[in-house]
């Protein structure tokens, strides 16, 4: 990991070039591609795909705008990135068709983390792998069915298969149950640096609990979403950075990016632009080996893409 003194200076130099231009609206980022090369096979480990040929859950709380396969092809091929990890979001509730349907159309490119009841039986998950899907997810809030107590059921279940246990709770949880979480009999991967806001910083008690269970060898963290929970605002999010950078120094063997496209959380009027979410990662990995880490060959270790054959973005 660089230095303080070398990482303040990419922060300093990358926030300053982004200065210059105003924060954009929704419908058109104000970067058009990021400022570093991106290397083949680097992989967005955190999206959503949203389409109205599915319908959206009765439970749903966060009702976003379609946001298509081929939609999001075109922000791959925008931000440089061949591969891509689709995440069924809380707005299907266990309808995992509409990640399904990506996961066919992107073959080697994706791969799918999946919402289950916790009661989930054997045949549907064999159905899931055989669609291309790793893992479940579990998160509190906005409409979601599952809860803690879901965890040790759930996890007993995936792991025949290998599968690995998505987080995405509230950060006091995570504290919370802790101890639960490193009872798990499976790989666990915690969503946007487990929620910590941005005023808390490594000071909380939810990133005393997230180096623990990376220090125990079995978790992962998703550098993503540096907008939700920060105080410092865009367009450099210093706040919720500075704990993307205290991970990517601690255990940088343990983390992966995610864009968290089409950023269904945020209102209409403040979603993050949607390339820097890609060039802010120049503040906590300044070096080209650290980023290929983190974009490349962490995310084939932990999902199992293949280092043989590492694509380049799609062209549309």
């Amino acid at each position: 990991m660089a230095s303080r003194t070398r990482t303040d200076w990419h922060r300093r130099a990358v926030l300053g070039g982004l200065a210059i231009a105003p924060f954009a609206a929704p419908a058109q980022a104000a970067l058009d591609h990021v400022s570093f090369a991106v290397p083949d096979g680097a992989c967005d480990c955190h999206h959503h795909i949203y389409d109205s040929r599915w319908a959206y859950a009765p439970t749903a709380v966060l009702k976003p705008p379609p946001a298509t396969a081929a939609d999001y092809r075109r922000y791959q091929a925008r931000i440089g990135t061949g591969r891509s990890v689709a995440v069924t979001p809380s707005t299907y509730a266990f309808n995992n068709e509409c990640t399904a349907d990506f996961l066919r159309q992107q073959g080697a490119r994706a791969v799918g983390v999946a919402v289950v009841p916790a009661d989930v039986d054997a045949n549907t998950l064999k159905k899931l792998h055989a669609a291309g899907f790793r893992g479940v997810r579990v998160q509190s809030g906005a409409g979601n069915l599952l809860g803690p107590d879901a965890l040790m059921p759930l996890a007993k279940r995936i792991a025949p298969l290998g599968w690995h246990m998505q987080l995405n709770l509230t950060a006091p949880l995570y504290a919370e149950h802790q101890d639960l979480i490193l009872k798990l009999p499976v790989t666990v991967v915690v969503d946007h640096m487990a929620g910590i806001p941005g005023q808390d910083g490594v000071k909380s008690p939810a990133y005393a609990a997230l180096r623990r269970f990376i220090d125990a060898g079995k978790t992962w963290v998703k550098l993503s979403g540096p907008d939700s929970g920060s105080k410092s605002g865009p367009p450099g999010y210093a706040d919720r950075i500075a704990i993307a950078d205290a991970l990517a120094g601690a255990a940088p063997e343990r983390c992966v990016w995610g864009s968290n496209w089409p950023f269904p959380s945020s209102k209409p009027n403040s979603r993050p632009d949607p390339v820097l979410m890609l060039e802010l990662v120049k503040i906590w990995a300044p070096d080209e080996k650290l980023r290929h880490r983190i974009l490349v060959e962490n995310p084939e270790r932990l999902y199992g893409f293949d280092p043989a054959h590492r694509p380049a973005p799609p062209k549309v």
